[in-house]
């Protein structure tokens, strides 16, 4: 007979302490990335051939979690609504390198990146606990970069990137005048560094969920202070956006969801926020048409709509810097195409476009809707997915490979979580006078015969506890 969770007994499968070792190892996997992710601690080169030791440590991952055992996943663990779109994506990026005869370098790492994204995704199904874990891994992430800013900032660190009071980009050797030192942390420049703190800091409050005692809620809570706090420093004009947009959306879902009870008044929310959002676009582009209000920006974004008729297929992953530089009018150097959907047109052409348009979109609402069930993991990834989105419409961070996988993990974090089988036990209550977040208690349903660890489903607000 084939192993079932259901039919498990002790005497079955693997002994009782290997199988906890193996269900420790995908969360160890997981930990290893997100710190590398902050850090930058693993080497790049590889071990022999292609194999990386972030390759190597992904498929120790999936080996550990397809070992027989309790927790063993299954296909149906790692299925999402981004799978079509993910299929796309690798379609396009795989037609755009073979027909270009590009080297396929790109492609395998984009490859690693989506077989993180899954990684997680099965780490988060089989594990529905591990939403603790993430907390804590945010939390070590944002202080280790963070603080690394802080220290760059005080201290008069020069980075190599500085700004007047008016933020505007100046010559680090130029005395005159009020001179700010941008800080980078633990990346190459201020834009990455706040990127990734748009992104990861929203994550902070599931670590402040895991803990009852108030003292270390509230250290918890001091540590994403001194992540958006990092975040000033930077002196990035489109972090701050992200941040204050990241900030809202929180406020939004902790205060005002749960006083729109109605339907009606949450369809129009909803549907204010995407005009909004459809209105900065709009705004932006038609700035960008201004004659050379957006400098650089506007040069990039010129020369990606004109590779992009000439290149249906696109020009091959990792290329767009080369060859918008090569279109670009002056002897500018790009790196990307200052905009993560148009650097996926040039370099993947319309269809690795539609493909990416189709993960944003699904993303953003699928996030909005466990959000709307009162989970905390749909509402911190949604504040982090909303400001990450608003900063890739003037930047591309996730062009660097560790922006990148935290992008992909923040997706897999969030679209492992779905509101009629969730895997989180965060939920948010508020009332008119105090807003509280508080995890569920509730039992377990009876387990099904195909599977053998239920899962909760997101319960309705509880009541806020007696004074």
């Amino acid at each position: 007979m084939a192993y079932d969770r259901t039919t498990a007994t002790p005497g079955q499968g693997l002994p009782g302490a290997f199988q906890k070792f193996a269900q420790f190892v995908p969360l160890g996997v997981v930990a290893t990335i997100l710190v590398d992710a902050a850090t930058d601690f693993f080497p790049d080169d590889p071990l022999v051939g292609i194999v990386t030791p972030l390759r190597l440590l992904v498929v120790v991952g999936f080996v550990a979690l397809l070992l027989p055992g309790p927790a063993r996943a299954r296909i149906r663990d790692f299925r999402t609504r981004l799978d079509i779109p993910i299929g796309v994506l690798v379609l396009a990026a795989t037609a755009s390198t073979f027909h270009g005869g590009h080297p396929t370098a790109p492609l395998r790492g984009l490859i690693t990146v989506l077989a993180c994204y899954y990684l997680v995704v099965g780490v988060r199904r089989t594990q529905p606990e591990s939403w603790r874990a993430i907390g804590v891994l945010a939390l070590v992430g944002v202080g280790a970069a963070a603080t690394a800013a802080f220290s760059q900032f005080t201290n008069d660190t020069p980075t190599g990137f500085c700004r007047t009071g008016l933020l505007t980009d100046i010559s680090c050797d130029d005395t005159g005048g009020d001179v700010l030192i941008r800080a980078i942390g633990t990346f190459a420049n201020p834009n990455l560094l706040s990127a990734f703190l748009v992104l990861l800091v929203p994550f902070v409050l599931l670590a402040a969920v895991s803990v009852d005692e108030r003292t270390a809620r509230t250290a918890v809570i001091l540590v994403g202070v001194v992540g958006y706090a990092a975040l000033l420093t930077t002196f990035s004009r489109a972090g701050y956006v992200a941040g204050a947009a990241g900030l809202l959306v929180l406020a939004g879902a902790y205060w005002l969801a749960p006083r729109l009870a109605d339907r009606a008044q949450r369809r129009i929310v909803a549907t204010l926020g995407a005009l909004g959002l459809a209105a900065a676009a709009a705004a932006i582009w038609a700035v960008s048409r201004a004659g050379n209000s957006l400098g650089v920006r506007g040069q990039a974004w010129d020369a990606a709509l004109t590779l992009a008729k000439e290149n249906p297929l696109g020009v091959g992953l990792g290329r767009s810097g080369a060859v918008i530089s090569a279109t670009a009018p002056g002897d500018r150097i790009f790196v990307h195409a200052h905009n993560m959907w148009l650097n996926w047109l040039v370099e993947t052409g319309a269809l690795g476009l539609l493909a990416m348009l189709a993960v944003t979109v699904v993303a953003w609402l699928h996030a909005a809707r466990i959000a709307r069930a009162k989970s905390v993991l749909g509402t911190v990834g949604l504040a982090s997915l909303t400001g990450f989105f608003l900063i890739s419409m003037m930047d591309h961070p996730a062009n660097l490979d560790r922006i990148d996988i935290l992008f992909w993990v923040v997706l897999a974090v969030v679209m492992a979580e779905t509101p009629d089988r969730a895997s989180t036990t965060a939920t948010v209550s508020g009332n008119r006078h105090r807003q509280s977040v508080q995890p569920q208690r509730q039992p377990l349903p009876e387990p099904r015969p195909e599977q053998t660890q239920p899962l909760t489903p997101i319960a309705a607000r509880p009541s806020p506890p007696s004074r």
